[in-house]
């Protein structure tokens, strides 16, 4: 080292390692030296920040005295340096590339900064000393590399399972989300799914030309109290049956419940409404008629009415449902509006 330039602690080269990461490598004072005597001492003061990382560097730095943080970002450690230690390398090895962490002086520091066209410099003052620095560097850089890409393998593996384990979560809860709208029994939706339903068709405004059929089992205790519930079931599934074939992939079929269903369908108009309440009344009649043991259907009312979009729910049922207690009250097996129309 020159007279005059101070004297800086120095150790033997160690790689010390942090995570399995090769954080910092201390200059040998025979390589101290020759750098100190080949790059530029410069001061800095606490808190300037020498380079960010993803900057382009190409200078490599020694302190002599002082410290300074290395930021690598992520979920890697900041490391501090002291005397002795170096870092930034690559811009002596390679020249011009992009910085891996950021490095910030916490403390008065005087560093020695290197160049890639110092490297010939060191080179021809003593070729052996800086081969040497040269293998324990680029050591120490593919060693890193290697840690850091297991790292980052891991992560991503971790990073998948955690994917993974989110999907199926997403899944088991969606099928979740699916039995909460279904009926167990007839696999039709519940009275959940059908308001929901409607609640998509006021958001989307195509409401309009939509109607509301409320559809009961005439004589359904009958059944269940002489054939018991596995007949009672029966019935139901059938009658589930005759609402999916005439549904539409724009109408919904539910079961409210006991023997209750509904249908919420698009008709052209009040005839085209009729043929489709019709088609359903008359093949359960056609079915009854058969006079299986135990039944397999029952006859059914119908009680109907047009869906008005400035209206709500709760009124359209209300009309159904009217509609429905004066079919039943005139004996079944027939089709009652809530207008002055009726089969």
């Amino acid at each position: 080292m020159d007279e005059g330039r101070g004297n800086a602690v120095a150790t033997d080269p160690v790689l010390r390692r942090q995570d399995g990461v090769v954080m910092d490598a201390a200059l040998s004072p025979s390589e101290l030296a020759l750098f100190d005597v080949v790059g530029r001492r410069r001061d800095f003061d606490a808190g300037e920040r020498l380079f960010s990382r993803g900057d382009n560097g190409r200078t490599m730095f020694v302190i002599l005295d002082g410290r300074v943080e290395l930021d690598f970002g992520g979920d890697l450690a900041r490391k501090t340096l002291g005397p002795g230690e170096f870092f930034g390398e690559l811009g002596l090895l390679v020249g011009d590339h992009v910085r891996s962490a950021g490095a910030r002086v916490l403390a008065a520091t005087e560093l020695v900064e290197l160049g890639d066209g110092e490297l010939e410099t060191l080179l021809d003052r003593d070729p052996r000393l800086v081969a040497q620095f040269l293998h324990r560097a680029i050591t120490r850089i593919v060693r890193n590399e290697q840690v850091l890409t297991h790292r980052l393998r891991r992560h991503n593996h971790e990073l998948q399972d955690a994917l993974d384990r989110l999907r199926a979560a997403t899944q088991a809860l969606t099928r979740s989300e699916e039995l909460v709208r279904r009926d167990d029994l007839t696999g039709l939706g519940n009275r959940r799914a059908c308001q929901e339903h409607v609640e998509r068709l006021v958001r989307e405004q195509q409401l309009g030309g939509h109607a509301l059929l409320l559809v009961d089992c005439d004589a359904f205790k009958r059944v269940n109290d002489v054939h018991g519930h596995q007949a009672g079931d029966r019935v139901l599934q059938n009658v589930a049956n005759i609402l999916t074939s005439v549904a539409t992939a724009s109408d919904t079929a539910c079961r409210f419940g006991g023997d209750e269903f509904a249908l919420l369908v698009r008709a052209r108009d009040q005839a085209d409404l009729q043929r489709i309440a019709g088609f359903i009344v008359g093949t359960a009649h056609s079915l009854a008629a058969m006079q299986s043991e135990p039944p397999a259907i029952c006859t059914l009312s119908i009680g109907g009415c047009w869906v008005d979009p400035d209206s709500a729910w709760s009124d359209w049922y209300a009309n159904a449902d009217a509609a429905l207690y004066r079919a039943k009250r005139s004996g079944g097996d027939t089709i009652a509006w809530h207008v002055a129309w009726e089969s």
